[in-house]
């Protein structure tokens, strides 16, 4: 159920600590938010603006409210598959992706893969359209495509309550997109300091309309959000590969969603046109397909958006942290994380102590809070998890 917080601040959280409050109704106050901010039933506290969080401007984008993971997402595909084929030996399959897709922060391709050199001309000509050189801010940029990364992204083979299987995967921009937003977030921090604008909170300095700036910013964002996307349809090539070869047969995809939780569009909200800013968030238009992960170990789920006008199209784009990970790490340890585990076939390390499922908000709660933003379709358990350290 959707309830005002502040004058331009809607929230469907039902659990929402006071600094996360606090922070979103300091973003709701910027001059230029319209109609209102809509907070997700996953919000907790981010860098300037919350994550979990639909924040809609008028000639202007504050970098900070798209986040560094620029285009972070999910891809999801459906097979023919059933969960029994995955009954033993899961731990082969496991290895098999963890060679195929280099994961942990700061992993990258050896040489370039023949699956991503189409997708990697087409970011090269989408960069000269743009006017940028990527090099610039990550010379290995090339080599990240197909990389998971670490912290909360991941990739899964899951199966619904049917028991069909469902491939499974998180991830973003990787470390261009994270260089290209940081050198954006630091340019609005220093241009609202040049022109004397006050601000709440100095992660909310904002690039405005028109400005070389702001056309700068836009263009490398974009080009960010369509790496991300194919990051991810790469490495999705590469599992569905995996499992072929694991079985020693075919693999049928016949169904495939991928969708941003990080980014900014162009939309019309209201009688007027706005720059939607969804970090932490999907778009949830009437019959558009989404996403929605739980935590490690926990349910994801397969929904369809009910094009809930207030919520501006929008739902939670996962469970949403409840402990931060130092606090995960003092609270929780390895045993307790192989509790949670039980099961699952994933790589057993203290390392993922702070992914534990009980340093995430209920996933269950999440979506009873989110029941007028999206339908459920499908819902997901995993058979394997795949996270880099």
């Amino acid at each position: 159920m959707v309830e005002r917080l502040a004058p331009k601040l809607l929230s469907w959280a039902s659990i929402l600590d006071e600094q996360t409050r606090a922070q979103a109704e300091t973003a709701s106050g910027m001059p230029f938010i319209h109609p209102h901010l809509a907070l997700m039933p996953d919000a907790h506290l981010g860098k300037g603006a919350t994550v979990g969080s639909v924040i809609p401007t008028l000639g202007a984008i504050i970098p900070a409210a798209v986040g560094v993971d620029i285009g972070c997402g999910m891809v999801a595909v459906r097979t023919q598959l059933r969960a029994e084929t995955f009954a033993a030996d899961r731990g082969r399959l496991r290895e098999s992706i963890e060679r195929a897709v280099p994961v942990s922060a700061g992993g990258y391709n050896r040489e370039l893969t023949e699956t991503a050199a189409a997708r990697i001309a087409d970011l090269d000509q989408r960069a000269e359209q743009a006017g940028f050189d990527p090099s610039s801010y990550a010379a290995n940029w090339r080599l990240q495509l197909g990389t998971l990364g670490s912290g909360n992204h991941f990739i899964e083979v899951t199966a619904d309550e049917t028991g069909t299987v469902w491939l499974f995967l998180h991830s973003g921009s990787r470390g261009i997109g994270n260089k290209i937003a940081v050198r954006h977030i630091a340019a609005a921090a220093r241009l609202c300091a040049q022109w004397w604008i006050p601000l709440p909170d100095r992660d909310l300095a904002y690039l405005v309309e028109g400005t070389p700036e702001f056309d700068r910013y836009l263009a490398e964002l974009t080009w960010a959000q369509h790496f991300a996307l194919l990051n991810r349809e790469e490495m999705m090539d590469r599992v569905l590969d995996c499992v072929r070869h694991w079985l020693g047969g075919e693999v049928v995809e016949q169904e495939r969603i991928n969708c941003h939780h990080n980014f900014t569009a162009r939309e019309r909200h209201f009688g007027k046109d706005v720059w939607v800013s969804r970090k932490g968030a999907i778009e949830a238009g009437a019959g558009k397909p989404g996403l929605i992960p739980g935590s490690m170990g926990t349910a994801s789920y397969v929904v369809t958006g009910r094009g809930n006008p207030v919520s501006l199209n929008s739902s939670p784009h996962g469970a949403g942290r409840a402990y931060s990970r130092s606090r995960a790490r003092k609270t929780f340890n390895q045993d307790d994380l192989r509790a949670a585990m039980v099961g699952i076939e994933y790589r057993d390390t203290a390392a993922f102590v702070d992914e534990i499922p009980a340093a995430y908000k209920d996933i269950d709660q999440v979506m009873a809070d989110a029941a007028d933003l999206v339908e459920v379709r499908h819902t997901l358990h995993q058979l394997i998890n795949v996270k880099g350290d």
